[in-house]
């Protein structure tokens, strides 16, 4: 590997291309454009793509800045004469006790009142929020990173996740002088028992009511996360035999060589228990990645084509198609095609696959990573709920998991950051040079994506093609390129 390169997780992924107009960060390009961006406002201090995220204890994630997120929260949300109230979960982190306190003291300061569930995956809080009628819901948590990070997740009444402009306004509010109550209007704090009895119900009943899972054996892999009660819990209430593994947190292991980020245990389980499936979760939960019977990797592209192609089967998927993001496989555009079906793309994240969804109609989006957005059933992902169509699927076809979760072949595809010393390498004259050559060698037969990291100093080039050679070379000539000009 080149100097200044860094590998992604997966140096070579299967994903797709467009047989039609190349794309800057999943937009068209246009012919003058010259700068790529990301989607997020870099000015931004606290939050990116999914809240606020960070090392425990260092920059944006203390005990202070989380005291200051729930009294400019607070204050944003106290609207009118009833009682407010804000929903907060978190996983398994040592470090949420900490971030749970501190939250507590700023939402309660401002007259919130606060509830609290324990461990619990992101999408029970959504629905929590939205069904005990809560001004505010509250995620702590860093998804599928090491439990020295954590995170700060919003959902607004309505259980979805805040806009850009609510979390610009909460921000800006941090930076003020919070508008502290009175001491008799101070908010009170309690803890609730029953939140992972009324998640489990919520997800059991996702599927049909005839659904039993008796004959399969499902190993279950929850990243001694958030799940690590709900999730086997659900599945054996509904009749599979389970092998759980990543189910015993100690505040420190936490995607710790387990859930959907770091399958090996998983498809070493699976193969070593003769299981009919494996299934991974990372540590909020809003995550699925499947192994089949033979230990191979799903992704999330092959479950969104199930998913999509069962619904449609049924008349029940709107929309006409899926919404995913740019790194979507062309093998899942062209199988929905075949299918009568489209594929919407967005930016990389959930919340624009979410916005996309909600604009036009669609009710299955997510992305190749693994979140799976089923708006019939949930505001935000949940691997859980995507986990039991898959399973039911199994039951209704009495497939494989090998044969039912491969629809399509991904079309080979390259992926590489370029970290860089500073400056504008997209705006240079050769990068420009280089990047346009390469758009018109694969032109009418791959694609190409290249997006500056919201979070680092880094360039995402990624292509894909029918010809892999062709591919390594595209990419080889922008990272060179973009490098030099640092």
């Amino acid at each position: 590997m080149k100097r200044g390169f860094v590998a992604s997780a997966k140096e070579t992924i299967s994903l797709a291309i467009f047989a039609r107009p190349l794309s800057f960060a999943g937009q068209p390009r246009h012919k003058h454009s010259n700068l790529l961006t990301s989607g997020i406002n870099m000015t931004r201090k606290f939050f990116g793509t999914d809240g606020i995220r960070g090392r425990t204890n260092e920059s944006v994630m203390t005990a202070s800045t989380a005291m200051r997120v729930g009294q400019a929260a607070g204050r944003h949300f106290v609207r009118g004469g009833h009682q407010h109230r804000v929903v907060i979960g978190k996983d398994t982190r040592l470090s949420g006790y900490m971030m749970e306190s501190a939250l507590v003291a700023g939402f309660t300061s401002v007259g919130m009142n606060v509830i609290m569930t324990g461990p619990l995956p992101t999408p029970a809080i959504a629905m929590l929020t939205r069904e005990m009628r809560a001004d505010l819901g509250v995620m702590i948590s860093a998804s599928h990173n090491p439990y020295e990070d954590n995170g700060i997740k919003l959902f607004g009444p309505d259980g979805f996740k805040l806009s850009d402009e609510d979390e610009a306004q909460i921000e800006a509010l941090m930076a003020e002088d919070p508008m502290l109550a009175e001491a008799e209007n101070i908010g009170r704090a309690r803890r609730i028992d029953d939140a992972p009895g009324r998640y489990i119900h919520a997800v059991k009943a996702s599927i049909g009511a005839d659904i039993r899972l008796d004959g399969l054996k499902v190993v279950i892999d929850c990243a001694h996360g958030a799940a690590y009660k709900v999730a086997p819990t659900v599945i054996w209430e509904l009749g599979a035999e389970t092998v759980e593994i990543g189910v015993s947190p100690n505040g420190t292991n936490i995607n710790d060589g387990v859930g959907s980020t770091s399958i090996a245990a998983l498809q070493s389980k699976v193969l070593e228990e003769q299981a009919h499936i494996g299934i991974a979760l990372d540590g909020d939960a809003d995550r699925l990645i499947v192994v089949d019977e033979k230990g191979q990797a799903i992704d999330g592209d092959q479950i969104m084509a199930l998913i999509a192609t069962r619904m449609a089967e049924k008349g029940a998927l709107t929309g006409g198609g899926v919404v995913a993001t740019v790194m979507s496989n062309l093998g899942l555009e062209r199988y929905l095609e075949s299918q009568g079906l489209t594929l919407e793309r967005t930016k990389v994240g959930d919340r624009y696959v979410l916005e996309r969804m909600k604009a036009r109609g669609f009710n299955v989006g997510g992305e190749q990573s693994g979140h799976m957005i089923l708006l019939d059933h949930g505001t935000t992902g949940d691997g859980t709920v995507a986990a039991l169509r898959v399973l039911s699927s199994l039951v209704r076809t009495g497939k494989p998991a090998s044969e039912l979760l491969h629809l399509f072949d991904p079309v080979p595809q390259l992926l590489r950051n370029v970290r860089y010393d500073g400056g504008k390498p997209l705006e240079d004259p050769v990068v420009q040079k280089v990047i346009a050559e390469a758009e018109a060698e694969l032109a009418g037969k791959g694609r190409l994506v290249i997006r500056p990291s919201g979070t680092e100093p880094v360039i995402r080039v990624m292509a894909e093609g029918d010809d892999e050679a062709q591919v390594e070379a595209v990419v080889s000539r922008i990272c060179d390129a973009v490098q030099d000009a640092t």
